[in-house]
C-alpha cells in the first residue's frame, strides 16, 4: 500500500477536482470545494495507507493541509485544527 497525496483545486469550468500530484486526469470531480475535500479524504482512507490532502484556494494558493491516518504527519503537535 502506498500513501495517496491529493490536491483539491478549482477547474476552469468552476467545479472542484481532487487528483494525485502528477496525474493527467482528476481522480474525482465535485460541485463544491467541501465535497471535493471530503471525497479526497475518503479516497485516501480507502487506499489503506492514508495520505496528505492539500486544499488550494481558487487562485491556486494553498489554503490548508490535512494528514489522513495512518500516514505520518510532519508536524503532529501543530495540527490542532483536525
Amino acid at each position: 500500500m502506498t500513501q495517496r497525496d491529493y490536491h483539491v483545486t478549482r477547474r476552469p469550468d468552476g467545479q472542484w477536482q481532487y487528483k494525485l500530484p502528477h496525474a493527467q486526469r482528476a481522480s474525482g470531480i465535485a460541485s463544491t470545494q467541501a465535497k471535493a475535500e471530503i471525497a479526497a479524504k475518503q479516497s485516501a482512507r480507502n487506499g489503506g495507507a492514508g495520505g496528505e490532502i492539500t486544499i488550494h484556494r481558487p487562485n491556486g494558493q494553498i489554503r490548508d493541509r490535512d494528514t489522513i491516518s495512518p500516514a505520518n504527519d510532519p508536524n503532529p503537535p501543530k495540527d490542532a485544527r483536525h
